[in-house]
């Protein structure tokens, strides 16, 4: 969500800052701003309302025209608005009253409104709406004559109740800048001569690629020479850094119009990579050696619970499907979100997985620390090696998928449902799938890259179907037992980033209520794959049909065209592996639909990459 950058070192501070959020612009976000230490004890503080250009613009016209390049230590920040409309005032960096403080906030102060009353009784001023400058005007009202920073945020951080991940500068100390964690990502960069800072990496890779995680609940001092670690009773640790792998070429179009489009076409080498070393073709099998969990104990395992949001929770359906089919264990998916809020009962023979892109998503997050509360054992599903959730949790599966820049996740998506394969693979030879059923889904895993690039193939067409459909006022999206999970996505990605109306219901269940809705107004992408319920879904088509509804209907061969008024045909693969294969069209249709009606592809509106607050 909201992206914090830091710089201390020789070199021109306002430089990394500005190209650091243009990095982060992909999180979402609705102002942004910085703040840098000038000579003689000066802070300079500027911020807008609208995007990094704009902030880069109103830059040297507002007091660094003379300054500029001259200062060594800043913090930056994009903000996606939690307390407080998107304006001026309410952009970050936030500064005490006296302007020798400023502070960059990721995250929710929950105890916010007393605090504020608090500080205000004490007399400090407040300029904005947010629960961010409470920690400004916190954190100086400890910093009194000889306090080390570092000191004072911490025993500011001890009357805070939230989530946060903070980046402090103080105009009286320029040679340092304070982070601190606890529940929203902070990662150090290490340089020559020189430290970075930022909530992604995405921020540091063209500047480094040696950096460090910060845990919950930590601190961290940072000079140009290096960096100190510690706990909020002032306990020192030692973190050692690691190595980024992913190349700045990964966030670059690449001469595509946007990253979305160009993060569909990398689904072939997205699922090459989490495939690669994970198919045992002599035993039919998978290797995931990253599970940390023996045959004996996976033997032990009666059921699985998946918990994710948003399309990592319709990833989490896919999966849940492919490991009851496969591994004939009881499987189901669940809303992160919801899960640790009904008090879920934590049982000791289920198997927990964590779903998250981006390693970091807040409500996925608290639900694995729940659960680990509890007694229960969590695998994680994630992307980004090092994110939190990668490290709370006892094993898990990296999805190598590389960086994923677009708010809208396909290639990540993509290669999670391939995860999930692999985890019923794993699973199911344990089990009782026999080695027949074993080699014939390893031979369909090894066959989905072409039958990806078939898909893509057929790119010309699905835009001209996606330009014509993208003037209704809304979709119905339908699928039947493996189906309705992809019409769950399909819904979703078309909704997110064309803002166009979309729901999504079990084939079986618009009989039951959503028939009424059918006209000629609202037309219905229907998952129809070649299996055994085709007839039944045929015949939902008709009903369709009856009711003066048009039906675009996906599936691996063309229904009779009084059925149907478009098809998009996909390449046939095993039957528990088609939705794969259905879903790519469906990204194509959401991604030239919101094109066509001229939306921001990469950065819909009201929305956000990594979900980082409650």
């Amino acid at each position: 969500m909201c992206g914090i950058v830091a710089y201390i070192g020789p070199k021109d501070a306002t430089t990394f800052l500005l190209e650091g959020l243009q990095r982060l612009e992909y999180r979402g976000y609705d102002s942004a701003g910085v703040a840098v230490a000038g000579k003689a004890g000066t802070l300079k503080v500027c911020k807008v309302k609208g995007r990094v250009a704009d902030l880069a613009a109103a830059v040297p016209a507002n007091f660094f025209s003379k300054q500029r390049g001259k200062g060594s230590t800043g913090i930056g920040h994009t903000r996606w608005a939690t307390h407080g409309v998107p304006s001026d005032a309410n952009a970050h960096p936030h500064t005490d009253t006296s302007g020798r403080i400023a502070v960059v906030h990721n995250g929710i102060i929950e105890n916010a409104d007393e605090l504020r009353a608090r500080l205000l009784a004490d007399g400090a001023v407040f300029t904005s709406e947010t629960d961010t400058e409470v920690l400004g005007h916190l954190i100086a009202a400890h910093a009194v004559e000889g306090t080390e920073l570092e000191d004072a945020v911490r025993a500011a951080l001890g009357h805070v109740v939230g989530t946060y991940g903070i980046a402090v500068l103080d105009a009286a100390q320029p040679d340092r800048i304070v982070v601190a964690r606890n529940g929203s990502p902070i990662v150090l960069g290490l340089g020559e001569k020189e430290m970075f800072v930022a909530s992604d990496v995405a921020a540091l890779v063209r500047y480094t690629r040696q950096v460090v995680h910060l845990e919950d609940g930590e601190l961290a001092t940072v000079r140009a020479d290096g960096f100190r670690t510690f706990t909020e009773d002032a306990r020192t640790v030692t973190r050692q850094p690691s190595t980024v792998d992913w190349e700045i070429a990964s966030y670059d179009t690449a001469g595509y119009e946007h990253f979305l489009l160009k993060e569909i076409h990398e689904q072939p080498a997205a699922v090459e990579r989490t495939l690669s070393g994970r198919l045992d073709e002599r035993f039919a099998t998978a290797h995931l050696g990253g599970l940390n969990l023996d045959a004996r104990e996976l033997r032990e395992i009666r059921r699985v619970k998946i918990l994710g949001c948003g399309s990592a929770y319709y990833a989490g359906e896919m999966g849940a499907q492919l490991i009851e089919e496969l591994a004939r264990i009881p499987a189901h998916s669940e809303p992160a979100s919801e899960f640790r809020y009904r008090n879920p009962v934590i049982e000791a023979d289920t198997l927990y997985v964590a779903v998250s892109q981006s390693g970091e998503t807040y409500d996925t997050l608290a639900a694995v620390q729940e659960i680990k509360r509890k007694g229960g054992r969590v695998l994680g599903v994630v992307n980004t090696v090092g994110s939190a959730i990668a490290r709370e949790c006892d094993g898990g599966i990296y999805l190598h998928a590389g960086p994923e820049i677009s708010v809208a996740s396909t290639k990540a998506f993509t290669s999670t449902v391939i995860a999930f394969a692999l985890l019923a693979l794993h699973f199911g030879r344990i089990n009782d799938l026999s080695p027949a059923d074993g080699r014939r889904i390893v031979a369909g895993l090894k066959a989905l890259p072409g039958q990806i690039r078939e898909v893509l193939g057929q790119e010309a067409e699905i835009a001209k179907l996606a330009a014509e459909y993208a003037g209704s006022a809304g979709m119905m999206f339908i699928g039947r037992v493996r189906g309705y999970p992809v019409a769950r996505e399909g819904a979703q990605k078309l909704k997110e980033i064309s803002y166009v109306h979309a729901e999504a219901y079990p084939a079986s269940e618009l009989k039951h209520g959503p028939l009424a809705l059918i006209s000629p107004e609202l037309p219905t992408v229907a998952l129809v794959p070649d299996d055994e319920l085709l007839d039944k879904n045929l015949t939902t088509l008709g009903e369709i049909k009856a009711r003066s509804g048009r039906v675009l209907a996906i599936g691996h061969r063309a229904p009779e065209a009084k059925l149907a008024d478009h098809a998009i045909l996909v390449p046939k693969s095993e039957p528990e592996l088609d939705p794969l294969l259905l879903n790519i069209p469906l990204q194509l249709l959401a991604y030239y639909a919101a094109v066509a009606l001229e939306r921001d592809v990469d950065k819909p509106r009201n929305l956000a990459k990594s979900v980082t607050v409650e």
